[in-house]
Formats: C-alpha cells, sequence, structure tokens
C-alpha cells in the first residue's frame, strides 16, 4: 500500500492502482510505454473521494436498481434506503460504498475482501474481488458467499468507465433491450435493432443508460489511433448494461448476472432475468477479462 492509500499492481507496459477503501474500486488502469501513458480505464488523481470518480467498483449482492426500494423474497418484504443522491431507487448493493479490506498483495496480485453483517439487506454475506494483471491485461473476479442461515438472493456486476472520443466504436452481440422511464427503470423487452444495436457501433455521446440481454459474453472497444483495443469478457454475464452518456468523454459497459430491477419480478422470473438464489454457504462469482491489445501503428 503506498502512503497516499493506494495499491500498485504493474506488469509489462500495464499499472493498476486500487482503492480499497474506496468501495474496492480500480483508482487507475493505464498503459505505459517510454514516456507515454494513456487511461484503459477513466482514471482519478489519489484516493477517490467519490466511488463514481473511479475506474471500475464492484456491484454486491446486486446489480443495478430496485425499484421503489422494495422487494418481496419468501414472504419478507424487503425495504432498502436510497443510496445516490438524486435516485429514488436504491442500486448496485453494499460493497461500492464501503471500505474493503487488504487480504494479500504482491508485485501483480491483490485480493480484497468485504463483509456485510445482516441490517437493512437481512443477510450476511462475504464478498471478494481478485485482481492478476499480466502483461496483456487484467483479470478480475468478483465472488459473494451467503454466511446467513437463510436462502439469500444475490447478483454480481462489474461496473467499468471507459473513455472514449465521437470515433470510438463497441462491437458486441446482444439479442434484446429494455426500454426505460425517466427513473432509468426498465418498461419494455424489445429487440436490440436500430438505436438498440450494439454491433460495430459509435459508442461515445449515444444517450443510452439500458439494459441489454442475451449477450454474448465479449464485447471490444477502440478507437482509431489509439496504440491498443480493449477486448472486454465475462464467460458467467448473460446480462449487459450500457451508459453512454449525451456528454460525451466516456462511456460504461457492464457485464451483470441479471437484468436490472430483476428483484422486483415473481421469483418463479427470476431464473429468466439471471437473479441466483444462494443457499446457507453457497457462493457465486462472475469474471471479468480486460485484454489490451495491441495495435500496430504507422511509421
Amino acid at each position: 500500500m503506498s502512503s497516499e492509500g493506494l495499491l500498485r499492481l504493474a506488469s509489462g507496459g500495464l499499472e493498476l492502482l486500487l482503492a480499497p477503501t474506496a468501495g474496492g474500486a480500480i483508482a487507475r488502469f493505464d498503459w505505459v510505454h517510454r514516456d507515454r501513458r494513456i487511461q484503459v480505464l477513466r482514471g482519478c488523481d489519489g484516493v477517490p473521494e467519490n466511488v463514481l470518480e473511479t475506474g471500475n467498483f464492484p456491484l454486491v449482492p446486486f446489480v443495478n436498481r430496485v425499484r421503489g426500494g422494495s422487494f418481496a423474497f419468501r414472504g419478507r418484504e424487503i425495504m432498502l434506503t436510497p443510496n445516490m443522491a438524486g435516485d429514488p431507487s436504491p442500486l448496485h448493493g453494499q460493497g461500492w460504498l464501503s471500505p474493503w479490506a487488504v487480504e494479500s498483495a504482491d508485485e501483480a496480485e491483490a485480493e480484497l475482501l468485504f463483509r456485510h453483517e445482516s441490517g437493512e439487506w437481512p443477510w450476511a454475506y462475504e464478498a471478494r474481488q481478485l485482481f492478476k494483471l499480466d502483461s496483456e491485461g487484467l483479470s478480475l473476479a468478483l465472488t459473494c458467499r451467503n454466511l446467513s442461515t437463510e436462502a439469500m438472493p444475490c447478483g454480481l456486476g462489474h461496473h467499468p468507465y471507459f473513455p472514449c472520443t465521437p470515433q470510438t466504436r463497441l462491437n458486441t452481440q446482444v439479442s434484446h433491450v429494455w426500454t426505460i422511464d425517466q427513473h432509468v427503470l426498465p418498461v419494455e423487452k424489445v429487440p436490440a435493432t436500430g438505436r438498440y444495436d450494439l454491433s460495430n457501433r459509435l459508442v461515445c455521446g449515444q444517450d443510452l443508460d439500458h439494459g441489454f440481454g442475451g449477450w454474448g459474453g465479449s464485447a471490444r472497444m477502440w478507437t482509431p489511433g489509439s496504440p491498443f483495443q480493449i477486448h472486454l469478457s465475462s464467460p458467467q454475464a448473460r446480462f449487459f448494461q450500457l451508459y453512454s452518456p449525451p456528454s460525451g468523454g466516456l462511456c460504461v459497459a457492464e457485464p451483470v448476472t441479471h437484468a436490472n430491477a430483476a428483484l422486483n419480478a415473481p421469483e418463479s422470473e427470476w431464473p429468466e432475468l439471471g437473479l441466483q438464489v444462494l443457499q446457507p454457504g453457497e457462493e457465486m462469482r462472475l469474471d471479468m477479462r480486460l485484454e489490451v491489445l495491441a495495435v500496430p501503428q504507422p511509421r
């Protein structure tokens, strides 16, 4: 751990800075070559004061929003308090807003731990993030284990922010998308065509904040003139959340295990929507690989 409270990993020309106390987030992920430093993920300087300034943070034990902060599970009504200013629906669980402990760290690997005691979310659980950096990219595993004596609903996600320009493109395969209301909650499931088609498309400044289903588990992103492309993969994720604000400058491409507001659906629909129910002691896992692939540059 550096004096600034950041944990530094390095391998080849890649450098990763973790901020354990800021939601177990990635503060920076940079490509470094000679005197050039380019952001792979959106980065911040020093220990971030707000996790929303970071490059990536974990979503545990649910993903995106719970409509109205209320859902029912096996005869129990669960009420959650909004946790982001201006949004009436609590989102992303507890891990992203809590400090994580450093379980282990060396030059290119680190493991972070977060334990949640039962409270407003009435189940105790343990979440871990294992970071492995190599010369070609970053592998990140997020796990959640139910420590309660009762079954617990669970979903996981990663929330990477990518810098982008008006020329940045995304190529991935999805089958459907949910339209959204003014609170970014799903309204209608429709085919992912037209403005929702994510195959070989411009991805910056697109005014999208939508959840997609039928995801193929991998995506490629590139900007003309950049020395690298990014290949994102997540074998367990069937769902994909894309945030591309109209202001541009960044986009978020999230591999997630379940659909937005899935907790508000009847439990009979949870398997289709990707939510899992963990029995006591049971664990689930979501991997993400970010490969940074060199692009030949003109001489």
